[in-house]
């Protein structure tokens, strides 16, 4: 067992979840601390603590200790109620948390993103995605992992109609779906939480991008 601490936002989520029972399942975490609003009603365990904070007020002191931090946190605007509310969950709340890691000495982050992200795109989504990759790959971690997945598969406690039609077809066309297309397949949420823990495994540094294929090899999917 490895004397290195994770940290994990969004375990509640879909991604998260997954990210979760990755991070317990393997060997290369002593501790590991969930950052929630509230206490989830997970089973105890000797390497998981809890910490409830207020997202509107994170410092430093709540990622103490932490080497590895990994971040799942994300909404739809339909969820949030508003753009507004939906840039601050998906920017200004993951943004000022990898700020207080990189201040409190995390040397990794491994954030769950979007196809397509870009800072300069018209879609509202996408862009604040692309904002969200930007601001953090400004703060110099040693290594910043950045998955870039579709569609994710996979129950979720709340109902989206859209997704959930959408989770219905996609997998029928992913045979078309070659080429640079590839990148837009729908990918089970959780390959995509197995990808994020691998990929802070692998003890490289600089940024890196990992889309469909990329995700798939690292999840050993």
């Amino acid at each position: 067992m490895n004397n290195k601490s994770a940290l994990l936002l969004g375990a509640s989520g879909l991604v998260g979840g997954f990210c979760l029972q990755a991070l317990l399942a393997g060997p290369s975490y002593s501790r590991i601390v969930l950052l929630n609003r509230r206490e989830l009603p997970l089973s105890p365990h000797p390497r998981l603590e809890q910490k409830v904070v207020n997202f509107e007020k994170l410092t430093p002191s709540d990622f103490s200790n932490a080497d590895d931090v990994f971040c799942a946190l994300g909404t739809t605007v339909r969820k949030a109620g508003s753009q507004e509310a939906f840039r601050r969950a998906d920017l200004d709340y993951p943004l000022a948390a990898a700020t207080c890691a990189r201040q409190a000495g995390a040397r990794q982050f491994v954030l769950c993103s979007s196809v397509g992200a870009d800072a300069k795109a018209n879609n509202f989504y996408l862009r604040v995605k692309g904002e969200l990759e930007q601001g953090i790959g400004q703060l110099g971690f040693p290594a910043l992992h950045i998955m870039r997945p579709s569609l994710l598969l996979g129950k979720r406690n709340e109902s989206r109609l859209g997704e959930g039609l959408a989770q219905v077809a996609m997998p029928l066309f992913a045979f078309v779906m070659i080429g640079g297309l590839r990148r837009y397949r729908a990918i089970a949420a959780q390959t995509v939480g197995r990808a994020m823990v691998a990929a802070a495994q692998q003890g490289s540094t600089g940024t890196l991008f990992y889309d469909y294929d990329a995700i798939l090899h690292l999840s050993g999917g």
